[in-house]
């Protein structure tokens, strides 16, 4: 198969589920719980789902996936494939046309210089962008006219779909950020908690880790949505009360990430104010290993930095052994019973990206203490931690505070201990923890740990950019704000060559070839990411909220704007 024909065969779905309406705002106020607190919309500053998905609300891409994993326009006037002329033949651009009559919130007219702006803005070494992988291989963003652009590549790119796409990559307005780039981005309080969009809502009052109070966008380009007037997005509390408050006390309209164990929804549901919804996509809970040194004896601009490697988790043997210790499928059962899949991958769907790895899914304790003891780690003096060159092992192991991460950390701890490994538990309210503020030692991308468990998946049905996180370039440091997609601070050229590679490369199931070959590298080769279980995607709707379509591919607010009230 030559480069080309990867595209020809790709369609605009132009259509999407319509509902019944009569007129914007007739359906008054709706309530959305998420437990995990939003601390900024602007999914630029942020590698938190959280944040990705209340922005989405408000500001959009040119195109999104919908619940099939297929692309559709939203700012744009189509999907451009090659068959309609809109990607070159010689795969090195792609050029979007843009919606006549698009307008910001604001009533300022939407155009294609707010797309270069954009890319700009995230491209900018000195911003710290948390979603740069959308823009990998991208040399130039062109304005032809004002609904016309062109992204440019260095090279063929069987992929054009990353920049601008799905919730990661939305479009901000240049003159409300025209001063916030570069090194100025995080600074910017006021249009970062209060960005103007294109979406179905607009933000009211922002109060981060907390709530989100919106209204209807008057400028929202159909004049019929959305069906509600106002809107709340709550945040914070737990998974446990979010799911009370939508499938038995009815308090709330939309709860999302029920985390919790099944009978314990199976419970919940029988209240009869709601259902949970469910989807796999790609979302894995795993286990992320810190590559650099977190120790508080550090400087702060040092800590978790490359300038001081790990004393003990850069031994392959160590992070193999803390892998083998551990029983998947008894996590599975206790944590999500047949919402979830024990999993040995970083990347489990779709199927041709898919390596299907089975070399994790049995518990080895004895394998793992012999492995550690031809390494050298040895309990010379029985206190039960294993040691080498005066260095013990000993973990500060941190999570979001949740029922089922809590279960996991006390399993995780007790094999640990069984390998002789010393474990310390720590666990952060899921508002900081996947918070974007530069300024906090506990989030997940500063990372001042040794090992950190969490979840999160990729926009579409194409691993690239998803993969494209753990290249050098995006390690979180000082001089990004700590923003960055590589959590682990991992750094193999061989990796970054294979990318490359990927992002030039048409013939599906070479690519598929090539996105095994990567996820092998982080998981089976190294161990450096220990994947858990890959989880199905389990949110709660009132019996009274309509149009919502569960989405694994995008964001679960991806059509908001047809979200309604059915009526008694």
């Amino acid at each position: 198969m030559t480069l080309k024909p990867i595209l020809l065969g790709a369609t605009a779905l132009v259509g999407l589920a319509s509902m019944a309406m009569a007129e914007r705002g007739s359906d008054g106020h709706v309530n959305l719980i998420y437990w995990q607190a939003p601390s900024i919309m602007n999914p630029y500053l942020t590698g938190g789902t959280k944040e990705r998905e209340a922005a989405s609300l408000v500001i959009e891409p040119l195109a999104r996936y919908n619940e099939k994993g297929e692309l559709v326009p939203y700012l744009s006037d189509g999907i451009p494939t090659v068959e309609n002329g809109g990607v070159a033949e010689d795969l090195k651009s792609i050029t979007w046309k843009i919606k006549p009559g698009m307008k910001w919130s604001d009533g300022t007219p939407f155009t294609a210089k707010d797309v270069k702006f954009t890319a700009e803005y995230c491209m900018n070494p000195e911003g710290g962008c948390a979603q740069l992988a959308k823009f990998e291989g991208v040399s130039e963003v062109e304005v032809v006219d004002d609904l016309t652009v062109t992204v440019h590549f260095d090279g063929p790119q069987p992929n054009p779909y990353g920049p601008f796409t799905g919730g990661t990559s939305p479009i901000i307005q240049a003159a409300q950020y025209a001063e916030c780039t570069g090194a100025r981005a995080s600074e910017c309080a006021d249009e970062n908690f209060h960005p103007i969009g294109t979406g179905p809502f607009v933000v009211d009052e922002f109060r981060p880790n907390d709530v989100i109070s919106l209204s209807a966008n008057e400028n929202y380009r159909d004049p019929d949505k959305p069906a509600f007037a106002t809107m709340t997005f709550k945040g914070g509390g737990d998974a446990t009360s979010a799911g009370r408050a939508v499938l038995e006390t009815g308090e709330f309209d939309y709860a999302w990430n029920l985390q919790l164990a099944p009978d314990v929804i199976a419970n919940m549901e029988e209240a009869g104010q709601g259902e949970a919804i469910a989807a796999f996509g790609t979302l894995v809970e795993r286990l992320e290993m810190n590559l650099t040194d977190p120790s508080t004896d550090l400087p702060d601009g040092e800590r978790a930095t490359t300038k001081h490697p790990h004393p003990f988790l850069t031994d392959p043997a160590v992070r193999k052994a803390l892998s083998m210790a551990i029983d998947r499928v008894l996590l599975t059962e206790i944590g999500y019973g047949k919402a979830g899949k024990p999993t040995c991958d970083w990347v489990p769907a779709p199927e041709i990206y898919a390596a299907n790895n089975t070399h994790c899914l049995e518990q080895d304790i004895e394998g793992a203490k012999a492995l550690l003891e031809e390494a050298g780690w040895t309990d010379s003096d029985g206190d039960g931690v294993r040691e080498k060159d005066g260095m013990k092992l000993s973990v500060l192991y941190q999570t979001s505070t949740n029922a089922v991460r809590q279960d996991f950390q006390a399993l995780i701890k007790q094999w640990w201990g069984e390998i002789g490994v010393e474990t310390e538990l720590r666990n952060i309210n899921a508002s900081v923890f996947f918070g974007g503020d530069p300024g906090s030692p506990d989030t997940f991308v500063k990372f001042y740990a040794d090992v950190e468990m969490y979840a999160n998946n990729f926009d579409g049905t194409d691993p690239q950019s998803y993969l494209a996180s753990r290249t050098c370039e995006k390690i979180p440091r000082p001089a990004t704000q700590w923003q960055g997609e590589n959590i682990n601070r991992y750094c193999d050229p061989e990796y970054d060559a294979l990318i490359k590679e990927l992002g030039g490369t048409a013939e599906l199931s070479k690519r598929g070839e090539i996105a095994i070959k990567l996820n092998n590298m982080v998981t089976k080769d190294s161990n450096v990411i220990i994947p858990l279980v890959h989880r199905g995607r389990v949110s709660a709707k009132s019996n009274t909220l309509g149009g919502v379509v569960m989405n694994t591919w995008d964001t679960e607010l991806w059509n908001a704007a047809d979200w309604y009230r059915i009526k008694e």
